[in-house]
């Protein structure tokens, strides 16, 4: 999903246009780039409200589904591969973006940003340089059958360092999955970080946990955490008559308080 509006309405209502740009230098007719990443399970429309007003405010905003991580698609939701790949699936849509897509000559390169929530929220944190400690992640699998517990206690880490993408110069993060994150693992990041975090949690995501990323970001930066909420609450909304039809949806309607896990 790419959303682009060619000419966002300014204050009172009017519409904004280039006149009077004439002469000005290429990147300031340009508009920021921002790219989203779902959490497990989820797919690009799955935060298309911000998306849509991001749109609305002269941004280009681009999604994409993660593949085998989707809600039509779940077969590798399971896997450590798909923890690798996500950050990976983000710099290749950027380099679409930037390079081939429609709207690559409108989109300013030095203005790229990301939003995550959940797995995103990780794979935001990994792409801006947090790394993973894979052996330490073995704990939160006592007692676990799941598969990526498997490769975890098998010790099937990856062989080279997780993609970082120094493109991306600031993140606004959504109740991250940290489970395979330490204190030191944020040593890294350098850029602006707006992280916001759920009352409840859920989904394998708790409020201490998200409370270690603000705890250990080396950089000045936001923390808030929306009172009277669980996870599910940073999704967009389900229609109530949609929620029975729809796989994906009741899940977006659900607020969870599940313990830490694996999962999310």
């Amino acid at each position: 999903m790419v959303a682009l509006r060619d000419a966002p309405a300014g204050r009172g209502g009017r519409q904004n246009d280039a006149s009077g740009c004439e002469g000005l230098p290429d990147r300031w007719r340009q508009l920021p780039l921002v790219v989203i990443s779902h959490g497990r399970g989820g797919d690009f429309i799955g935060h298309h409200d911000t998306a849509e007003t991001l749109a609305d405010a002269g941004f280009i905003v681009a999604a994409i589904s993660h593949p085998g991580d989707t809600v039509s698609d779940m077969s590798r939701s399971g896997d450590l591969s798909v923890m690798i790949e996500r950050p990976i699936d983000i710099k290749r849509l950027i380099d679409f973006m930037v390079g081939v897509s429609p709207a690559a000559s409108k989109i300013d390169p030095e203005r790229i940003s990301f939003f995550g929530f959940s797995r995103g929220g990780y794979t935001g944190l990994v792409l801006v340089g947090a790394n993973a400690d894979w052996a330490n992640a073995i704990t939160r699998c006592e007692g676990s059958s799941l598969h990526i517990c498997d490769q975890l206690r098998n010790r099937e880490f990856p062989a080279h360092p997780l993609a970082h993408d120094p493109r991306v110069k600031a993140v606004v993060i959504a109740d991250p999955l940290t489970v395979f994150l330490t204190a030191d693992s944020f040593a890294a990041i350098k850029v602006p970080v707006q992280l916001w975090g759920s009352e409840r949690g859920g989904d394998g995501v708790s409020p201490e946990s998200v409370a270690v990323v603000d705890k250990n970001l080396p950089t000045k930066h936001e923390y808030h955490v929306v009172p009277n909420s669980g996870h599910f609450a940073f999704l967009t909304p389900c229609p109530l008559g949609m929620a029975g039809r729809v796989p994906n949806c009741a899940r977006m309607r659900r607020a969870s308080s599940a313990s830490p896990s694996i999962r999310s």
